[in-house]
């Protein structure tokens, strides 16, 4: 009886991820976690690549108008199989996106609902009288990460 509820509810999360993907304009891209928030999933970029990774071809989804991200103002192509990469790089050009010659986009000039969602972040931030949290210091003093493999 749970099993298929947690069913029903994953299905649910991936028609709304599906339904936001659809909304995406040619020549537009959105990353995995724009989609996700979109949706009403903050923080579900794994859920909106799942959803795209078990879509079946009669959904009719422009997949290639999602990208993962790279930055602040960078989304790059995250298929990893260079064949499906080379054909989302080729359907996007298609589009009229740019795409570096690392799989890179300019989300500030190809981004679809860029502006509109950081804005919506900036003002709720804003009117709470709050920031982003400061990152914490290492411990060691040093301004270097720590090697995650010790010698």
């Amino acid at each position: 009886m749970v099993a298929s509820e947690d069913s029903a509810h994953l299905q649910q999360l991936f028609e709304a991820i599906k339904t936001v993907i659809r909304r995406i304009p040619k020549g537009r891209v959105a990353t995995y976690g724009q989609v996700a928030e979109l949706a009403g999933i903050p923080g579900g970029a794994r859920i909106a690549a799942a959803a795209l990774k078990t879509s079946q071809p009669t959904d009719q989804l422009p997949w290639q108008r999602v990208i993962g991200k790279a930055g602040k103002l960078r989304g790059r192509i995250a298929i990893h199989d260079p064949v499906g990469a080379a054909i989302q790089r080729e359907l996007l050009s298609g589009e009229g996106v740019t795409v570096g010659d690392s799989g890179l986009v300019a989300l500030d000039v190809f981004g679809w609902a860029f502006t509109a969602s950081r804005a919506r972040r900036t003002s709720a931030t804003a009117s709470r009288g709050r920031g982003a949290s400061p990152r914490r210091p290492p411990r060691s003093g040093s301004k270097r990460r720590a090697s995650s493999s010790r010698r």
